[in-house]
């Protein structure tokens, strides 16, 4: 038991500004999944591994936790609306957002500053979450500003 707020962690944890990512799955039933998370990183150039974790009372956490194959989207400063698209609960995610097909069938959500299409590589245990770690298959970088989150809210970087 830890004498720590939760509350008051998750505060402290605002304090780091973080880019806002949308990460998508194609289930083995052929449906598509989606959550917005905060929690990537990258892990290694050579060979190309990144990181996300996912909250194990997250609503899609089984049919992200069964994929093979995802796609880590580094929102683009002008896809605040689809962040929150994704972080909500229930409902189709994918209604009205406009993507293809990637690696597997994955879906590839147009507009981002950046994609990596990966296959998982590793899976642990993180307390309350998931930490998944993928192999990048394929990329892109659009060269567009990112979105980001700190202290509860948006922000944009600064421009020169």
């Amino acid at each position: 038991m830890s004498n720590i707020d939760p509350i008051e962690f998750r505060n402290a944890l605002g304090s780091f500004p973080t880019g806002v990512t949308v990460v998508t799955v194609k289930a083995e039933d052929g449906s598509l999944c989606g959550v917005t998370a905060s929690s990537f990183n990258s892990v290694s150039l050579d060979p190309a591994l990144i990181l996300w974790s996912i909250g194990k009372e997250s609503t899609s956490f089984q049919a992200l936790m069964d994929a093979k194959y995802w796609n880590v989207h580094v929102l683009a400063e002008d896809q605040e609306a689809l962040s929150g698209n994704f972080a909500r609960s229930g409902g189709d995610k994918f209604d009205g957002v406009e993507f293809e097909d990637g690696v597997k069938g994955v879906p590839v959500i147009a507009g981002c500053a950046a994609v990596m299409q990966c296959q998982i590589e590793h899976q642990y245990e993180g307390g309350d979450h998931i930490i998944l770690v993928g192999r990048v298959l394929d990329f892109s970088d659009a060269g567009k500003a990112p979105l980001v989150f700190s202290r509860g809210r948006y922000a944009r970087l600064a421009q020169d």
